[in-house]
């Protein structure tokens, strides 16, 4: 299957600042838009934020816009979330995955593993 790999999760202040990567292979990012959710514990699974192929259409929640940042790093084979000015409610597994085509649009498939982020004094 299409391999997405978490990483960057970690224990935070609120405040604090973040970088979540999602590694993919060439052939994941050259095919498919990459979405950013996450799920707190007795939560539903939220969308966060999604980049497409080219990069040219970004969406984010509501809760996280002006604060988060997608990007792609295409020297690295990553999608990246800058999470700044943490907040408690950030708390979560995070989870990155593919769209099915090169926009963000569902269904959402091959999902990566997750990383925890924790906001909390």
């Amino acid at each position: 299957q299409l391999q997405l790999v978490e990483s960057g999760g970690g224990l935070v202040q609120p405040g604090g600042s973040l970088r979540l990567s999602c590694a993919a292979s060439r052939f994941t990012l050259d095919r498919h838009a990459i979405g950013w959710f996450r799920q707190a514990p007795g939560k539903e699974r939220e969308h966060v934020a999604c980049i497409s192929v080219s990069g040219g259409s970004i969406n984010y929640a509501d809760s996280v816009q002006g604060r988060f940042t997608i990007s792609k790093n295409n020297a690295k084979n990553t999608v990246d979330l800058q999470m700044n000015s943490l907040k408690p409610e950030d708390t979560g597994i995070y989870y990155c995955a593919t769209a099915s085509l090169r926009l963000c649009a569902p269904p959402w498939g091959s999902w990566g593993q997750g990383t925890q982020v924790t906001v909390s004094s």
